[in-house]
């Protein structure tokens, strides 16, 4: 990887690889969290007034905030989730995450890392054959918080225009 991807940040290349590999592991264990199927434990990954949404690569291109899933704040993240866990009637499922490499775009003076990762995600329904739900990419800003990384934000931009209705789970 290449230093100078990066727009205002100053950090040597041993640092940056750091920074990567540190990324990777944040989004291997947030796509663990969720194909185990700890939905409790999601908005951890979060700040307090962290920003998630789920939307088309169409809206995001034409810069139209409308999405599938739109949560302000960690508790907006915690409804959802309580929501999930105890109001929702659905088929049980199994979801399986696959993440790609992370690219550091820029870390600001005031310690924000912007990253991208491309994702795919898989559902299986039992008796039935395991599907794509959605290819995407995720558009993160993470800061540091008790020595950790935590999502100031993300969007799950996925490129295909067709939804599965069942998409029930955070991407």
């Amino acid at each position: 990887m290449n230093a100078s991807v990066l727009r205002n940040a100053k950090l040597d290349e041993a640092e940056l690889r750091a920074l990567k590999s540190e990324i990777e592991d944040f989004n291997w264990d947030y796509g663990d969290v969720l194909d185990g199927n700890r939905l409790g434990e999601w908005p951890n990954f979060f700040t307090e007034d962290a920003f998630y949404r789920i939307r088309s690569r169409e809206n995001a291109d034409a810069d139209m905030p409308v999405g599938l899933v739109h949560c302000e704040g960690r508790p907006m993240m915690v409804d959802r989730v309580f929501a999930l866990m105890h109001t929702e009637m659905f088929e049980p499922r199994y979801y399986r995450h696959v993440i790609g490499t992370a690219r550091v775009l820029d870390v600001t003076a005031q310690g924000v890392i912007s990253a991208r990762a491309n994702y795919a995600l898989y559902e299986t329904i039992l008796d039935q054959d395991t599907r794509l739900m959605q290819a995407g990419q995720y558009v993160d800003e993470f800061v540091r918080a008790g020595g950790r990384l935590l999502l100031k934000r993300r969007e799950c931009i996925y490129d295909s225009t067709i939804v599965h209705t069942a998409l029930i789970y955070p991407v």
